[in-house]
Formats: structure tokens, C-alpha cells, sequence
């Protein structure tokens, strides 16, 4: 069952709507993003190659912790996946 909510009518409610549906949207982009930087670290690590692994390890922790300091993701989420990565970097380079 939808909850059908009515439409703005103060100013000052229109307005935060419209700065919420610009947030929603580049959010919605910088979460894409990381999808994509993370995919690359994941793809280097599988294709065994430990040097483009370590450079898209650090683009991927760059674009977490940045993402984390905005608000986009929670920070204990970014350290998680910074963990998870790094691990599997170093893995790659030991053996």
C-alpha cells in the first residue's frame, strides 16, 4: 500500500525538495562511481596483476574516504571496504 503525500505548498518546503531531489542525484553518482572503482580493484586482483591492483587501491581509498567525509556513505562502512580491499592486494603481492 503507497502513501500518497501531498505536494509542497510553502516555499521554503518546495525549495528543500528541489535541493533534495539535486542531493539524491549526485549521491546517486558518487555511489555508482565507487561501484565502479571498487570493481576495477577487484578485476586487477583476478587478473593477477599487482600493479594496476596497488594503483586502483589507492584511487578506490581516495574516492571511500572522500565519499565517508561527505555523508554518502557511513565512515565504518569506507574503512570496511578499504580493509576488505587492501587484503585482498596484499594477497595478490605475496603470492
Amino acid at each position: 500500500m503507497a502513501v500518497i503525500k501531498a505536494p509542497a505548498r510553502h516555499k521554503s518546503a518546495i525549495k528543500r525538495k528541489r535541493q533534495a531531489e539535486k542531493k539524491h542525484e549526485v549521491n546517486k553518482s558518487v555511489k555508482s562511481m565507487l561501484k565502479t572503482v571498487i570493481k576495477k580493484v577487484e578485476q586487477a586482483v583476478a587478473a593477477k596483476n599487482t600493479a594496476l591492483a596497488k594503483e586502483s587501491l589507492t584511487a578506490a581509498m581516495k574516492a571511500l574516504d572522500k565519499a565517508a567525509s561527505r555523508g554518502i556513505i557511513h565512515k565504518n562502512l569506507a574503512s570496511r571496504k578499504v580493509s576488505r580491499l587492501s587484503a585482498r592486494v596484499s594477497k595478490t603481492g605475496a603470492a
